[in-house]
């Protein structure tokens, strides 16, 4: 899962991006109003961290553009203000939480986890596919009652897959998603078929079904539905 840290105080950024992916997010991070609407122009996340009280502007600003560019994505708002006219503001605006500094990491990380089950797995604290149980909050994937080792590439590339059924993703996108803004710098993106030969071999092996089809000179589509 990607996710967007919008804050100025540098150490609180910095925490927070680095215990969430201690959790297994892939993280990005920006300081300021300008940085963020930037990133949001260029990526996709699924969800987003931003404080209000940014040093170029108001943040609400910012979940108000991006609710019309990515309904799609989660949004926390986090404040050093415990504003109700704030809070109903945001949530007007289509955030989704609304979180008072300071605050615990892991309460933070447990809102961020009933967004995602909410937004992408319809409220399920599991997948199901065929043979394949994918838990994604414990981030284990059973097959037939047995686990199914798999890196944290593999198990974020599988959830994504799972998530967007029959939608070709392109290699760039799979890149953005696995390794955020960092995908720019690669000069090619073999490490993408690289993690994708090697979680489909796991899938085969183990369930006898080819789950991903080539979609030649674009990308790959996962044919399978939960």
């Amino acid at each position: 899962m990607k996710i967007l840290v919008i804050e100025d105080e540098v150490n609180l950024r910095e925490t927070i991006v680095a215990f969430l992916e201690e959790e297994g997010y892939c993280c990005e991070q920006a300081g300021n109003l300008e940085l963020g609407s930037e990133k949001t122009n260029l990526y996709e996340y699924d969800c987003m961290i931003v404080d209000i009280g940014l040093p170029d502007g108001n943040g609400l600003s910012l979940v108000k553009e991006l609710k019309k560019r990515h309904p799609e994505t989660g949004i926390i708002i986090i404040s050093a203000k415990n504003s109700l006219e704030d809070k109903i503001s945001g949530l007007d605006l289509g955030a989704d939480d609304y979180l008072t500094k300071p605050f615990h990491l892991p309460e933070l990380n447990s809102r961020i986890k009933s967004l995602l089950r909410r937004r992408k797995f319809e409220g399920r604290k599991e997948i199901c596919l065929d043979k394949i149980r994918i838990l994604p909050e414990d981030r284990m994937v059973y097959v037939q009652s047995e686990p199914l080792p798999l890196t944290k590439k593999e198990f974020d590339l599988l959830v994504f897959f799972v998530t967007n059924p029959k939608r070709v993703l392109t290699k760039e996108a799979i890149a953005e998603h696995l390794w955020g803004d960092f995908a720019d710098s690669s000069d090619s993106f073999d490490f993408v078929y690289s993690h994708i030969k090697n979680l489909r071999r796991k899938l085969l092996e183990k369930t006898g079904t080819d789950y991903f089809q080539n979609v030649y000179g674009t990308g790959y589509t996962f044919i399978g539905e939960a």
